[in-house]
């Protein structure tokens, strides 16, 4: 497809993180209401706010990881130290302990840090700043991302509920963990042998001794990180928001820094690129819905019969993936086609942010006017929203990781693509917190999936448009990025 050989090992390399990353996102929030709980509703708010952390921690990790690669191991190094960490907490969270699980996701949150802002670097590292084929390799690569989350929960839903014992009503979460570890090592030996084909790109700076020390170094430091994750994952979701805050505000003060120092075109861009990543906040805090809320509404108020059968609820998961897969080569497609009529990013994002909201909108109407007498809205009704807001992510996350190796000050690539994990993360820690609101205290209702909702709908088209509206002033500072 006209795209760098290496794109296709990186895409491989994806695809199997991925598949582990998602094959216990689905299972989360529902294995901590039935382990810690006893299945009890009163489980689902906090179940909602753990989840939401641990994606926020996941992403600010991305921070940290991106800042090793770009100053003291080079992205190579980074990537394969990033997956051995994470098989590792996988395997960890496998065992049938509270604390032992919280852990082993501080374990999966330091070990993702170190990949996955770097694995996203090195894509951009194929194409050249000009390369028409940039966006599109992103889109393709974003297909990787999908195809691994696909897969996932299909297969671990089904082998949760049909061996070791488990049953539709009773899964067995433990293999849902071990087989995502076991996709996190592939990963690994993937990368490990492909890494040739990359002829020296993301090679750290020192070879032998020296830089073998400090891979020790580095995985010593993120040995020791482990119980401060750990610490984060189990302080109050609100608290945790301010302490993602301000490693946020840190994050872009040191960028304008570097910005000010490259000249007042960097310095323009720097800011571009913040502006967006508010914006990033905000559709991530409602698409995130899908692991927490979304998984309580399919469990109780998704009609799941087809044809004799239960649709399993770590199934819908995967209509996000499928919906991906399917739309990402036409836009691919779309944007290069486009040419000089291409939308500018910010009108992306703008549309990302509104196809969410509709989704939203979607919800609305189900809850009020579709409503059967069991209490049940149609199946067809959240298949769509994943299917919308799978659009609006098309529209917005390929093209921000893009667009942050673009923007970035040269000198802090890793970092700046770090920063876009962090504001992604800010985002998700909010969807817990949004989630948890939407079931209330007893668990999700009819009532209060309705009110949470709409609220959702009202936050993401007020900001969606008025991203829209902003788009030229935003535009204006990129200085031609397109």
């Amino acid at each position: 497809m006209g795209h760098p050989r290496p794109l296709w090992m990186l895409f491989m390399t994806e695809f199997w993180e991925r598949f582990a990353f998602y094959g216990i996102r689905w299972a989360l929030t529902l294995y901590i209401v039935q382990a810690f709980y006893a299945g009890g509703g009163e489980g689902e708010a906090p179940a909602s706010r753990i989840y939401g952390a641990y994606l926020a921690l996941v992403y600010a990790a991305a921070i940290f990881g991106g800042y090793v690669a770009d100053k003291i191991l080079g992205y190579q190094r980074s990537i394969l130290l990033g997956a051995v960490v994470m098989a590792a907490g996988l395997f960890m969270i496998a065992y049938p302990d509270e604390t032992v699980f919280r852990l082993g996701l501080a374990t999966v949150i330091a070990g993702n840090g170190l990949f996955k802002p770097n694995i996203s670097t090195m894509v951009g590292k194929l194409y050249t700043p000009t390369d028409q084929r940039r966006d599109s390799g992103f889109t393709l690569f974003y297909m990787g991302i999908n195809l691994g989350a696909m897969v996932a929960p299909l297969l671990t839903g089904w082998m949760a509920e049909h061996m070791m014992g488990g049953t539709p009503t009773m899964p067995t979460y433990k293999i849902v963990f071990m087989v995502s570890g076991v996709g996190m090592l592939i990963s690994l030996v993937w990368f490990w042998f492909g890494r040739r084909q990359l002829e020296g790109i993301g090679r750290p700076p020192e070879e032998g001794a020296a830089g073998k020390r400090k891979v020790l170094y580095v995985l010593a430091a993120a040995i020791v990180a482990i119980p401060v994750i750990f610490f984060l994952l189990s302080i109050d979701a609100g608290t945790l928001q301010y302490v993602l805050s301000a490693m946020f505000v840190v994050l872009c003060v040191m960028i304008l820094i570097e910005g000010v120092r490259e000249g007042p075109v960097q310095r323009d861009r720097a800011i571009a690129m913040l502006l967006i990543f508010l914006f990033n906040v905000l559709f991530w805090c409602f698409f995130e819905q899908a692991g927490s809320s979304f998984n309580f509404l399919a469990e109780k108020i998704v009609d799941r019969d087809m044809f004799g059968h239960v649709f399993p609820v770590g199934w819908f998961q995967s209509v996000n993936s499928l919906a991906i897969i399917v739309f990402a080569p036409i836009l691919a497609w779309t944007w290069v086609k486009m040419g000089t009529r291409n939308p500018s990013i910010p009108r992306k994002f703008g549309l990302g942010i509104i196809f969410n909201g509709l989704a939203f909108l979607l919800l609305m109407g189900a809850l009020s006017g579709m409503v059967d007498a069991a209490g049940k809205i149609p199946f067809w009704t959240l298949f769509m929203v994943y299917v919308i807001q799978s659009i609006g992510e098309l529209c917005l996350s390929p093209i921000g990781l893009s667009m942050t190796t673009k923007l970035a000050p040269l000198k802090l690539v890793g970092f700046a693509m770090g920063g876009w994990f962090l504001s992604t993360g800010i985002g998700n820690n909010l969807s817990g917190i949004f989630a948890s609101h939407v079931s209330g205290e007893t668990g999700m209702t009819v009532a209060s999936a309705y009110s949470g909702y709409t609220q959702g709908f009202i936050i993401l088209m007020v900001g969606g448009v008025g991203l829209f509206l902003i788009a030229p002033l935003i535009q204006k500072l990129m200085h031609g990025v397109k």
